[in-house]
């Protein structure tokens, strides 16, 4: 049987995959993408997208608690779990539905199936009519990550719940345990506390958000304590006793001491590993550390036309990250001369209540590796548009190089940081320097003010505070 013979094959349909096929179709080439579950991949069915949706139904209900303060009355406020989870759903299958249509606008032929790469340039796919063979010079393979699992800590989808359980949850937890203070187990700490839960959240490493600058975790904190959560740093989950039915007891290590805790629910948020497994790749020699693959800046495996993107090609595992790094990989196979990807100016965001953001050196790392710094900082509490909205609780934090001016990283902790952060992102991948952001007039009354203020604070020149 002839092989179906295309110019580039993309392997996963998630922000990196699906992304890689517009650009190489729009470049003329022939391309053809498996998946084997939902086009969107996690992000837009099981990530990214209906965790927002979950955070927002929690930030109305927020509210809603807090309609006096605004002169407004709200009577009995509540939730329907049920609608709540259905809402989310809804949202991820409009734009999981929204991808097919880009696929046929841009002419990508679709499979859904599992492939392996029999030989360079040949891919099996095994979908449910049988088997289909594909060749192309070019293969990206953009299949993404999978939570971790740690032994003893294992999902069972009852008592102790991984990401895709917590966003379709069969009940709404009474006692909550979060193992793990990166951006997924922050988040779903953030909803489910604030839809009732008590909820406690534990991390291995001495401060919550650790890949996060110190002070912003340590704002964040204040405020999860304030809103009811219970947390526990330098503190590990060593085994979990599971009473169907009832709950499980946690059996918790700090300080040298180990001491039982009761919950009805866990969830485990651990960190990811990259989705190698059945592909080939031990056979063809690509290089796997730690469950993701070995690539160059330019996302090339050292297989010749063989390409790696996104979560499966390691940290930051950022959805905007891989949609970038299919966009490049594209336009290099199409002869184009796309300039690497910096990791540096990819902004990190975690949505939970009150949002953080940043993008590049944290205060510590900036003064680790050498440099003589100039730090700004301007409070919420500050600027008058927060004061408006009634968030008043956040910080806007920017670090430079004393002497030639660069911006080496921001930080933000507060409402709707998610949204200013690009500013600096755009101000690094332009080289801007103080200068530069000093003269540029923010407009009045925003929130992005702070930013503005926030450099000038770093050269003594703050306004407002």
């Amino acid at each position: 049987m002839a092989d179906s013979a295309f110019d580039v094959i993309v392997i996963g349909a998630g922000p990196g995959g699906y992304v890689a096929a517009i650009r190489a179709a729009q470049l003329g080439k022939k391309v053809a993408i498996v998946e084997r579950e939902n086009l969107g991949g996690i992000c837009l069915n099981w990530g990214c997208i209906p965790t927002k949706a979950l955070l927002r139904s929690a930030e109305v209900f927020h509210l809603m608690h807090r309609a006096k303060e605004f002169g407004l009355t709200v009577d009995k406020a509540g939730f329907d779990l049920g609608a709540v989870v259905a809402r989310s759903r809804g949202v991820a299958k409009q734009l999981s539905g929204g991808i097919g249509h880009l696929m046929k606008k841009n002419k990508v032929t679709v499979l859904m199936g599992t492939a392996t790469i029999a030989a360079p340039g040949k891919v099996i796919v095994t979908t449910a009519k049988g088997d289909e063979h594909l060749s192309a010079p070019a293969i990206i393979l953009a299949t993404g990550a999978r939570a971790r699992e740690l032994p003893g800590l294992e999902a069972d989808g009852d008592l102790v719940w991984t990401y895709r359980h917590a966003m379709v949850p069969v009940r709404m937890p009474k006692r909550l345990l979060v193992i793990g203070s990166g951006a997924i187990g922050i988040e779903f700490a953030s909803f489910f506390n604030t839809m009732g839960a008590d909820t406690t959240v534990i991390e291995v490493m001495d401060r919550i958000l650790p890949v996060e600058d110190a002070e912003i975790a340590a704002h964040a904190k204040k405020q999860f304590v304030k809103q009811g959560m219970t947390i526990l740093e330098k503190a590990a989950v060593k085994k979990l006793d599971r009473a169907p039915g009832i709950g499980v007891t946690a059996h918790i290590e700090t300080g040298g001491k180990v001491e039982t805790r009761d919950y009805d629910t866990v969830i485990s948020a651990v960190g990811i590993v990259g989705n190698t497994e059945g592909l080939g790749l031990e056979a063809l020699g690509v290089t796997i550390d730690r469950t993701h693959v070995v690539t160059d800046e330019y996302c090339r495996t050292g297989v010749p036309g063989l390409y790696a993107i996104g979560d499966i090609a390691g940290a930051p595992w950022l959805a905007h990250k891989a949609s970038h790094e299919g966009v490049m990989v594209a336009e290099l196979i199409a002869g184009l001369h796309p300039h690497p990807i910096k990791p540096g100016s990819i902004a990190g965001c975690t949505y939970c209540h009150p949002q953080i953001a940043s993008v590049g050196m944290t205060e510590d790392k900036a003064r680790a590796a050498g440099h003589d710094i100039k730090v700004g900082r301007f409070p919420f509490v500050g600027n008058g548009k927060a004061i408006a909205l009634g968030e008043p609780e956040g910080l806007v934090k920017t670090i430079f190089d004393a002497k030639t001016g660069e911006l080496l990283g921001a930080h933000m902790v507060g409402a709707e940081v998610t949204e200013l952060i690009q500013g600096y992102v755009i101000g690094r991948t332009l080289e801007t320097t103080e200068e530069d952001l000093m003269h540029t007039v923010f407009p009045h009354p925003t929130l992005s003010e702070m930013m503005h203020e926030s450099v000038l604070d770093a050269y003594g020149r703050a306004i407002h505070f």
